[in-house]
């Protein structure tokens, strides 16, 4: 019930516009994103480093209808990459082919994405091409097959709960793509997608031992004990190095479970996004997992609440 609460709620036009204005949201949305700035998104990252953790930047941002929007959000990338290079952050990017202008026209999104990967690829850092919902996907992965052509520093993400990702994740291998693999985040209709999230986990082991077979690089993005335990199992019943993989978590999810997992010798990514652009991405993370609001409520009440 919540899941489908919460994703309602991040395409409320009233109540983003409500939350946004409000402090108490903005402070508890700090949680899960590291600042309005690239400089504040940049000092979360060297923080992370510090602790052995790589980073993955995403500048908040989606459904562009707007040429002069998305250019802006271009530029916002461009200048991160520098900003990465200039600081010696250990980061990759992340992006969302619907900030890029995949809503106004799949060429246009294709080239602003492509600008990107080609500054990535003269500073040696990495793109990675979020997935969205349903309608997006096949537009996406054209795009994505383009771009592999031309760039090898240039992945996608799959989404274990929707029917035909398996289909898409042998696509992209069949090109030597780079995968990183999530269970899915947005409200999807039962006709593309599992309704039951029995089916969603066994597939997300299903497509895990697929990518660890593959023989190339690829990221496990998931705060779910369960899943993290099987990939470890799987890789290492089949003799898969620690470092032919990586697990990828959010900004400010599950810290226990990422100290864990550095300490034990994984290869840990976070997701760390940052921009006014906040509410979308705040609620699709309640949605993922309502313990956080749970958690972050406590937290609130504790700063409330005299001390005796």
């Amino acid at each position: 019930m919540w899941r489908s609460v919460f994703l309602s709620l991040s395409n409320n036009g009233g109540v983003r516009h409500v939350a946004t204005r409000s402090r108490l949201a903005r402070g508890i949305s700090s949680r899960f994103v590291a600042g309005n700035t690239l400089e504040e998104a940049v000092a979360a990252t060297k923080e992370l480093n510090s602790h052995g953790i790589s980073v993955e930047m995403d500048y908040l941002g989606e459904s562009v209808t707007d040429r002069l929007q998305a250019e802006a959000a271009v530029r916002a990338y461009l200048e991160m990459l520098d900003g990465i290079a200039a600081s010696g952050a250990d980061s990759q990017v992340s992006l969302k082919p619907t900030q890029m202008g995949l809503a106004i026209e799949e060429e246009l999104c294709l080239s602003n994405i492509e600008r990107i990967a080609d500054k990535a690829a003269r500073y040696g850092n990495f793109v990675w091409v979020d997935i969205e919902d349903s309608p997006t996907i096949d537009r996406t992965i054209r795009i994505y097959r383009t771009l592999r052509g031309r760039y090898p520093n240039v992945g996608i993400a799959l989404q274990s709960y929707l029917y035909r990702t398996r289909r898409d994740a042998e696509e992209i291998l069949s090109i030597g793509g780079t995968i990183r693999l999530v269970k899915g985040a947005y409200q999807e209709p039962p006709e593309v997608a599992f309704p039951d999230k029995r089916d969603v986990d066994r597939a997300f082991r299903l497509l895990t031992e697929l990518l660890l077979c593959s023989g190339r690089f690829h990221a496990i993005a998931t705060h779910d004990e369960r899943m993290i335990q099987h990939t470890i199992d799987f890789a290492a019943a089949h003799g898969i190095s620690r470092e032919g993989f990586e697990f990828q978590m959010l900004y400010g999810v599950r810290r226990d479970l990422q100290e864990r997992l550095i300490s034990d010798g994984y290869r840990l990514r976070l997701y760390v996004p940052y921009g006014e652009q906040w509410y979308p991405y705040f609620m699709r993370r309640l949605a993922e997992r309502p313990a956080n609001l749970v958690f972050l409520l406590g937290n609130v009440a504790r700063e409330l609440l005299p001390v005796h």
